[in-house]
């Protein structure tokens, strides 16, 4: 093999270029990515881009290496249950819905079910998936989805959270003392407060599944 061959043929051959040619993402161009740091929950990376108006700037993206899942359930009597716990990013305790992380290869509703199990000790017979949001989506590109559940029965054993929610605590409550929370700005988990909140609109416009209307009519 010729000498000018290595250099078409192997891109690390002297003298070949190998960074990758700019990439468009809507307005903004991607010059370059490099991956700054990663763990076994998120991945952080850096690119050099080229904003809007065509100025460089570096953009910092957090990528979670799993889906965040929620799920509201709604009980026959019209109770819900919250599971509270100390969320150490925020160094606040939290009340919220149940919710937690998806393996992006697994059925969303298959993980909503093992947080509902883990973290109320409940099952679900009626899941109904309702919500796709992006959370944080100028620094992460992070996808939420929000289940609703219904037809539920508990399980024998209880709860079952993991070691770092040791300190998770439940309490069954009517589903419009949460709203009023959310409404108040007490509960300020971003999935929860958007969860209960549609909820309450689909009550309004009889968009719900026939038992979860029913149970909140």
């Amino acid at each position: 093999m010729s000498a000018a061959d290595a250099d078409i043929t192997d891109p690390n051959a002297k003298g070949a270029d190998t960074t990758p040619p700019p990439l468009r993402r809507g307005p903004w161009t991607t010059l370059a990515v490099r991956p700054a740091y990663a763990n076994p929950w998120i991945e952080v990376a850096e690119h050099d881009v080229l904003d809007p108006s065509g100025r460089p700037g570096l953009y910092g993206i957090v990528s979670p290496r799993h889906l965040a899942i929620g799920v509201l359930p709604i009980f026959a009597d019209a109770t819900t249950v919250l599971v509270g716990q100390y969320r150490y990013a925020l160094d606040e305790y939290s009340w919220e819905m149940p919710e937690g992380g998806g393996q992006k290869g697994v059925a969303p509703q298959e993980s909503a079910a093992r947080e509902l199990a883990e973290e109320t000790g409940f099952e679900a017979v009626g899941w109904a998936a309702l919500q796709r949001i992006h959370l944080s989506n100028s620094i992460s590109d992070e996808v939420a989805i929000n289940f609703l559940a219904w037809d539920l029965r508990q399980l024998r054993g209880g709860p079952t959270p993991e070691t770092t929610e040791a300190d998770l605590v439940s309490a069954r409550v009517p589903f419009v003392s949460v709203l009023e929370r959310v409404l108040a700005g007490d509960i300020t988990d971003s999935l929860t407060a958007s969860m209960v909140l549609l909820v309450e609109v689909l009550r309004g416009r009889g968009g719900l599944p026939a038992p979860v209307a029913l149970a909140l009519r």
